[in-house]
């Protein structure tokens, strides 16, 4: 068989949408300062669909340190990989701040989140150690899983007694093989903005022996009396054994890191993680950048503030007037377009009728009123379930958000009305 004939023949579970989404729904093209207001396709859009959960990517103090580093060092330095060439006081005094804010002894700075939560899984366990997982983990946490050459077992997402379950047959496997168990979650759920049940992971210590390791992309910056996290929102920092964020979401960059207390295990990282060794570090304008960009999150704490006054009126609104966003606790605020499905038993049918017409609220949303949000379906989010995901940030304002209620509403009527059923996706005759 011929390897492209076979990849042209199943173009997976979003290229099979290429030729009704592309530049569109898939790839779209912003355009302008990074702004609550943008352009797409030459009309300005207000957009909800950008990570930029405290505003910094245009803040002027983020902009003069981003441009000063960029003059006084260029984009090349350092050369190399840390390990080799590629270090300097910068970075480690970067790694020692994020650190200590999120309570924590020692850090690790990587140069992207989603390669480094990967090398991190695979640098911690060997065949004979055990992982359990939430079945809701990121993409980059499930990539990491697959390196994992040894036996994994998921439990449902936030289901603890399960998750009891799986622990026991883990420890009970890790002790037969001379092994150890981890346990992975997220601080918050980058789709469905839920919480990871850190409470009840940690008072399964007094049970089981393991390590947990959460990825707290959503929640560092967002999360927590000082915005450390969401370990830090539950009282339970001291419970969680390793920490990982990326710098982008509320550090609106490129980069992340991992802190744990155990400063051996983060020199372990250090010199294990191949997608570190292996790789480029950081140039010194996104580690200066990054630690301008900390400041602010640590000092300025206005910006959160104003995110979580733009979030409470809009995921208020939004149920107050009847639109499912279901059980979020974060600024990641879902509109369920259709009934979520347990992924079993879903008719094709169906769920492409449930696409279609959600493809076409979410045009009309752009074309004629000018809401930009992002359609999220499978595989981001279990078959079946199409959520509107709208992304808060301290640059919004309330006019924004009553703009858009007053917007939802409308395309709400429209979708009572089945005024979206009859259409092909992309057939205009929205008014």
């Amino acid at each position: 068989m011929d390897l492209f004939e076979k990849i042209k023949g199943n173009r997976g579970p979003l290229g099979r949408y290429q030729a009704q989404g592309h530049g569109y729904f898939f790839f779209p093209k912003l355009e302008g300062e990074i702004h609550p207001h943008m352009t797409f396709r030459g009309k300005k859009v207000l957009t909800w669909s950008m990570n930029n959960y405290l505003g910094l990517a245009n803040h002027p103090d983020v902009r003069k340190a981003d441009a000063e580093a960029a003059r006084d060092w260029g984009m090349a330095y350092p050369m190399g990989a840390r390990m080799l060439t590629g270090n300097t006081n910068y970075h480690t005094d970067l790694e020692t701040e994020l650190a200590e804010f999120v309570g924590k002894k020692a850090g690790y700075l990587l140069n992207y989140g989603y390669q480094g939560i990967m090398s991190i899984i695979d640098s911690l366990v060997d065949r004979r150690d055990v992982i359990v997982y939430d079945s809701e983990s990121h993409a980059s946490i499930i990539d990491g899983l697959r390196l994992h050459m040894g036996k994994r077992f998921v439990f449902p997402h936030n289901n603890m007694e399960n998750l009891d379950v799986q622990l026991n047959r883990a420890t009970k496997l890790a002790e037969k093989q001379g092994g150890a168990v981890l346990v992975i979650t997220e601080g918050v759920f980058g789709m469905a903005g839920d919480l990871g049940n850190l409470p009840g992971i940690v008072a399964l210590k007094d049970k089981y022996e393991f390590k947990l390791l959460i990825d707290d992309a959503h929640g560092f910056g967002t999360m927590g009396k000082t915005g450390a996290g969401t370990d830090e929102h539950f009282g339970v920092q001291d419970q969680v054994d390793l920490y990982f964020s990326t710098f982008a979401k509320s550090m609106a960059g490129i980069g992340g890191f991992i802190a744990a207390n155990d400063e051996a295990i983060i020199d372990h990282l250090r010199y294990s993680m191949r997608s570190q060794i292996y790789a480029k570090s950081l140039p010194m304008p996104m580690v200066l950048g990054a630690k301008k960009r900390l400041e602010l999150l640590k000092n300025d704490h206005t910006l959160r503030e104003k995110l979580w006054e733009v979030v409470g009126s809009l995921q208020k609104g939004l149920r107050d007037n009847g639109f499912d966003i279901g059980h979020t606790q974060s600024p990641v605020t879902p509109v369920f377009m259709n009934e979520p499905l347990d992924g079993t038993n879903i008719d094709e049918q169906s769920t492409a009728a449930s696409l279609a017409q959600a493809s076409n609220a979410a045009m009309d949303l752009r074309e004629n009123y000018g809401i930009f949000c992002s359609v999220i379906v499978y595989p981001v989010v279990p078959k079946g379930v199409i959520i509107f995901r709208i992304i808060p940030t301290a640059a919004h304002t309330l006019e924004d958000v009553d703009r858009t209620i007053s917007a939802f509403k409308e395309v709400k009527q429209k979708l009572n009305a089945k005024k979206y059923n009859s259409l092909s996706i992309g057939e205009k005759i929205f008014a």
